[in-house]
C-alpha cells in the first residue's frame, strides 16, 4: 500500500527530527522519548509561593515551561500538564530556616494569623498570577493548578510512609528526613561531596542528625509535637494555633513534601519531566528526589530535570529588598504589550542569565509588533516553505533553541523570493511554538501595530506622487539599481509610507 505523501511529510518533519533536552540529572543533552508504555508526557512545574505578586524573574518560569510543552505538542507529544500553588509551607530558606512566607504575607498586610486568612490571602494573589499567565498567552485551562492546602492528607500519609520505613525522624521542631539513609542523595547536580558538611546548609540546626536532613512536618510554633491530635489531617480547630493535625502533632507539610505528593497524587508515581529554577537544584529538587523514591522504592522519580537560568535587571539580581524588582503591571503601565516580554524571553536561550532593561523590552516590542504586522495583513492561505520549516523545528528540539528559531525565522521574513503568503504561513507555523498568538485576534496589539507602523494603504488609495515613486522603485528594483531603490524607500519613509517587500508585492503602511 502506498503511503500518502502529506502522512510522509508529517513523519519527515516530526518524529524524525529528535527532541533533545538538558538533562540536569546526567548534566547533558539527552534525546527525550516516551517510555513505550506511555502515551502522554507527565510535566510537573515548580509553582509560586502565592504570598505577593510574582515579579518578572518569576514569570520568566512559566513562559520556559510553556514552551517546552509546545516544543512537545509540535512534535506530536500529548501533555499532561501541573504547576503547583504554595498556599501554606514554604518558610523564607530553602533550607528549612526562617518565616513562612505566607505568615510574612498576612503580617504585612495587617491581617489576623489565621488559617482561614492564610487561604484567602493564597487565593487572592493566585488569581493574580493566573491572570498574568493569561496575559502572556499561556493557557491555563490546559495546566492543573493543585493547592498545597488541598493535599495536606495525601503529605501526611506520605510522612507517615518515611517514617514507617525508617527514612524520617522526630525532633522537637519537626519530623526530618534522614539523608544518611539515601546514599544517592545530592545526584542532581554533583552536591555529594558537601551535601552533608556542616556548611552546605544556609544555618546549622542543633536538632537535624545532619545539616542536610530536612523537614517534612514542622510543628506550628505554639505546639507541643505530641501525637493527641488523632492524625485525621483536616484544619487545626480550637485555640490560636495555625496548623493541620497531624500523627505527630499540630503543624505544617514541609515544602518539599508538598511538590513530592502533589505530583504522585496528580501525575503518578513517576514522572517525565520536572521543571524549576536553577536555586532548586541544590536543595528542593535533590530532596524531592531523596522521599519520592524512599516513599514509592520507584526509580526514577523524574526522567528528567530542566532549569531555567534566572534573569536580572538592569544588570543586578531581583530584590524587593532593595527595591530592584518589576511586576507584569509595570510593563503594561508602561504602555508595552505583555506579549512584548515573552518575545524578550524567547530571544535568549533559557540556560543563558537574561538581563532584562527597558531598551531590550522596546526593542522586542518591536520586532514582535512587525511580526503581528505581518501576520495580520498578508494574505492567508500561503504554503509553508519546508526547508525554513526544518530549520527552525531542529532549532527548537536542539534544547528549546527560541533564539536560534527567531534568527531563522527573521531570515525567512527578510527572503525577497517568498510571497507575503508564504512568509505568513511561516510565521504562524513558528508561532505554535513562540506562542506569541499572532493570527488571532487582540485589538491591543494590533492597535500597538498601527500606532508603531501605520495603517495599511491600497494601491488605488495613494496620492499620485506616492504611486509614482513606488512605480519608480519598482523599476530599479526590477534593474537591481539597490541604491536608488533604498533612497526612494527612505524618501516615502520620511512622507510617512512604511513598505514591506517580497518578490511580486509591496505592502505599504502609513503611520
Amino acid at each position: 500500500m502506498r503511503i500518502p505523501f502529506w502522512h510522509t511529510l508529517r513523519y519527515s518533519f516530526g518524529r524524525k527530527t529528535p527532541v533533545f533536552l538538558y538533562n540536569t540529572l546526567g548534566a547533558e543533552k539527552q534525546e527525550f522519548t516516551l517510555p513505550a508504555s506511555a502515551k502522554t508526557v507527565r510535566m510537573y512545574n515548580c509553582g509560586p509561593t502565592v504570598y505577593d505578586t510574582q515579579h518578572i524573574g518569576n514569570l520568566s518560569m512559566f513562559v520556559f515551561t510553556d514552551t517546552i510543552r509546545k516544543v512537545l505538542e509540535y512534535n506530536n507529544f500529548k501533555v499532561k500538564q501541573v504547576i503547583n500553588i504554595t498556599d501554606v509551607g514554604h518558610l523564607t530558606s530553602d533550607s528549612d530556616e526562617g518565616e513562612d512566607k505566607m505568615t510574612k504575607g498576612l503580617e504585612r498586610e495587617g491581617r489576623e494569623l489565621t488559617l482561614q486568612n492564610m487561604l484567602e490571602l493564597g487565593e487572592r494573589y493566585t488569581n493574580t498570577f493566573l491572570g498574568n499567565l493569561r496575559e502572556l498567552n499561556i493557557n491555563t485551562e490546559h495546566i492543573i493548578f493543585p493547592r498545597a492546602s488541598g493535599y495536606v492528607p495525601a503529605q501526611i500519609a506520605m510522612v507517615a510512609t518515611l517514617v514507617e520505613k525508617g527514612f524520617a525522624y522526630k525532633a522537637p521542631d519537626g519530623i526530618y528526613f534522614d539523608t544518611a539513609r539515601y546514599p544517592a542523595y545530592g545526584a542532581l547536580g554533583g552536591i555529594q561531596e558537601n551535601a552533608h558538611s556542616e556548611g552546605a546548609r544556609v544555618a546549622a540546626n542543633k536538632h537535624k542528625h545532619s545539616q542536610a536532613d530536612f523537614a517534612l512536618w514542622k510543628f506550628s510554633a505554639s505546639s507541643k509535637g505530641g501525637s493527641s491530635s488523632g492524625g485525621k489531617g483536616g484544619p487545626a480547630s480550637g485555640g490560636n494555633i495555625l496548623g493541620w493535625d497531624s500523627p505527630w502533632g499540630k503543624g505544617f507539610p514541609g515544602w518539599h513534601i508538598e511538590c513530592s505528593a502533589m505530583a504522585r497524587a496528580v501525575l503518578g508515581e513517576q514522572i517525565d519531566i520536572h521543571t524549576g529554577g536553577i536555586e532548586h537544584i541544590p536543595i528542593h529538587h535533590n530532596n524531592e528526589i531523596a522521599q519520592s523514591e524512599c516513599a514509592t522504592g520507584r526509580k526514577p522519580f523524574s526522567r528528567f530535570w530542566i532549569h531555567r537560568a534566572h534573569i536580572q535587571i538592569e544588570s543586578k539580581k531581583i530584590a524587593k529588598s532593595v527595591g530592584n524588582v518589576i511586576y507584569l503591571s509595570d510593563i503594561i503601565a508602561r504602555g508595552f504589550h505583555p506579549i512584548s516580554f515573552r518575545y524578550l524571553l524567547l530571544g535568549a536561550h533559557y540556560r543563558t542569565p537574561l538581563n532584562f532593561s527597558w531598551e531590550a523590552l522596546s526593542a522586542a516590542e518591536k520586532a514582535y509588533l512587525r511580526l503581528r504586522l505581518m501576520t495580520d495583513n498578508y494574505p492567508a492561505g500561503g504554503e509553508i516553505h519546508l526547508q525554513y520549516q526544518k530549520r527552525m523545528r531542529k532549532r527548537f528540539n536542539d534544547d528549546l533553541d527560541t533564539a536560534g528559531a527567531l534568527g531563522v525565522l527573521w531570515e525567512m521574513v527578510r527572503d525577497n523570493t517568498l510571497s507575503h503568503a508564504q512568509i505568513r504561513a511561516g510565521i504562524m507555523d513558528a508561532d505554535k511554538v513562540l506562542g506569541l498568538n499572532l493570527g488571532s485576534i487582540d485589538e491591543k496589539a494590533t492597535a500597538a501595530c498601527i500606532k508603531q507602523f501605520g495603517k495599511k494603504v491600497e494601491l488605488a488609495h495613494l496620492p499620485d506622487n506616492v504611486q509614482a515613486m513606488i512605480d519608480e522603485r519598482n523599476i530599479a528594483r526590477a534593474e537591481k539599481s539597490w541604491e536608488q531603490a533604498d533612497l526612494l524607500r527612505k524618501n516615502l519613509e520620511g512622507m510617512g509610507y512604511i513598505l514591506e517587500d517580497s518578490a511580486k508585492e509591496t505592502t505599504i503602511f502609513r503611520k
